[in-house]
């Protein structure tokens, strides 16, 4: 019986995102939330913004507490 070598195996964790992608990905989403907000805004989509405005909210409250300076993103500011 073969016996794998230490590079067969991962240790747990190995393929998680670290810190920067993650507050990437949170950025590009809290720009994405902002293109939807402004697109069922001007479609008049009353329920649709209501709820986009909710995830807006919590993404603006996440970036925040992590020290992301969002004046020069937040195109809402609401």
């Amino acid at each position: 019986m073969k016996v794998p070598d230490k590079h067969t195996f991962k240790k747990r964790g190995d393929n998680m995102p670290n810190g920067l992608e993650i507050m990437k990905a949170a950025v590009d989403d809290f720009k994405k939330i902002q293109n939807y907000m402004s697109l069922a805004k001007e479609e008049n989509a009353v329920k649709t913004y209501a709820e986009l405005k909710r995830e807006y909210l919590v993404l603006k409250t996440i970036l925040q507490t992590a020290g992301v300076n969002l004046t020069d993103i937040d195109e809402i500011k609401e």
